[in-house]
């Protein structure tokens, strides 16, 4: 115990608090959105009401939280605090590594908010990080670095096989904010067109990415911002990726044919023949319309069309920017699979051995088309349990059309066997 009075900054934050009629938990919730924070968890909010707790009764000046103080009771924080937190005795309080003059009060809330994050084991938001390191660039005159840039739209595409559907959202969402902020600044013509590039990469990953987390709407946005930076950077084959990509992921997200179809001839008449990914994709497009509808003839023109393509690409890693051979076995396996060919299942079979082991998304959808192969050829009781099973393991791990592929093994069962325990826990297991 101690006779030490109460600092009248403590005292203020409980009165100002109670004012407000919010609790320590409420409180709490209220400074964690004011550093930019909008969900914590239950934890979260239970340690920051522990230490408001431990603010108001003045045994911790809040030196890392007093900007989130004033914004959540909408006041200036020198009227909050007063003098009073340059009067701290030594030891009393935290002191505060983030600057304190007017002219740094944007970095300050930044570094707040990033030490908030930080301590909350929550995602830094969008944009923090560069606000606080702006200076410096400045200072040392930084250039925009595009080949840095590029190279990170390279290893996106590449991670996004090999993650959790909506892992990388975070981090494609922060980068994209950053570009966006650099090209709001006067910028030479190269650094302009290298910067919507860098954009229509992003944008383009991001999309790939809110669809297979199943945000649709969100996924249309983002494909409509990636179709504008890419025409705006004149990139062809970037373009192309744009329109050849999002035809595939309108299909799997179940737009009006009509949709997928103009996304699809967009890219064909961008390409002029040229052989690029993105014009690979826009005919493996075509391929899954016509097999969908029975159209055997046009199908298997259009995947002619895409191996001649491919076939005509560069080699190298596995990317959604590019158009590898693992890529043509997936369009491949699936216009056998849905045309009823005979191959379909040896061709499955090549398809998943050309995948790297940790693609998971790509590897569950060729099993679910498996399972349809399968019981076309009237293996019911297997291509049921190799449905059931692709869609238990790795749940997380799933794309934008997994949803579509499942319901295609259900679609093509016999009529008595619907009823089946196993075909209703496919049903159960099945995502809308």
């Amino acid at each position: 115990m101690t006779d030490k009075p109460r600092p009248q900054w403590a005292a203020r934050l409980e009165a100002e608090r109670r004012a407000r009629g919010w609790g320590p938990f409420k409180a709490a919730r209220r400074l964690y959105a004011a550093a930019g924070i909008d969900h914590p968890d239950p934890s979260q909010v239970k340690n920051l009401s522990r230490q408001i707790n431990r603010h108001e009764k003045g045994e911790v000046f809040p030196s890392d939280w007093g900007s989130a103080y004033a914004t959540a009771f909408g006041m200036d924080e020198r009227d909050l605090f007063g003098q009073e937190s340059t009067d701290q005795p030594m030891g009393t309080v935290n002191p505060s590594p983030i600057p304190d003059d007017g002219d740094d009060d944007v970095k300050r809330r930044a570094a707040l908010q990033l030490i908030a994050a930080l301590g909350a084991g929550a995602a830094v938001p969008p944009g923090t990080l560069e606000e606080i390191l702006a200076g410096i660039d400045r200072a040392t005159d930084h250039a925009v670095d595009l080949d840095e840039w590029e190279q990170a739209v390279y290893e996106y595409g590449q991670r996004i096989m090999l993650q959790p559907a909506g892992a990388l959202i975070g981090g494609l969402t922060a980068d994209i904010v950053a570009v966006g902020r650099l090209l709001d600044r006067s910028r030479t013509a190269h650094e302009r067109t290298g910067l919507l590039r860098v954009s229509a990469g992003l944008s383009g990953i991001l999309a790939i990415e809110l669809g297979d987390a199943g945000e649709e709407r969100s996924a249309r946005i983002a494909w409509g911002t990636a179709h504008r930076a890419a025409d705006a950077s004149g990139d062809r084959e970037l373009r192309v990726w744009t329109r050849g990509r999002a035809a595939q992921d309108a299909l799997w997200a179940g737009r009006p044919h009509r949709v997928v179809v103009g996304l699809i001839d967009e890219a064909v008449g961008l390409a002029e023949g040229a052989a690029t990914p993105g014009l690979a994709r826009a005919f493996a497009a075509r391929a899954y319309l016509a097999a969908d509808v029975g159209d055997e003839r046009t199908a298997l023109e259009s995947l002619n069309k895409v191996k001649d393509v491919a076939g005509r690409l560069p080699g190298g890693a596995q990317t959604v920017l590019a158009y590898r051979e693992s890529q043509f076995r997936w369009a491949e396996s699936y216009v056998l699979t849905r045309t009823g060919r005979s191959q379909a299942v040896a061709t499955l079979e090549r398809a998943i051995a050309s995948y790297p082991a940790g693609s998971l998304a790509p590897i569950k959808n060729l099993s679910l088309m498996r399972a349809e192969a399968l019981v076309r050829d009237r293996e019911i009781d297997t291509g049921l349990q190799e449905a059931i099973s692709a869609l238990q393991e790795h749940p997380d791990y799933s794309a934008a059309g997994t949803g579509t592929l499942a319901s295609h093994v259900l679609a093509a069962l016999p009529a008595q066997a619907r009823a089946l325990p196993a075909a209703r826990e496919l049903r159960a297991l099945t995502p809308a």
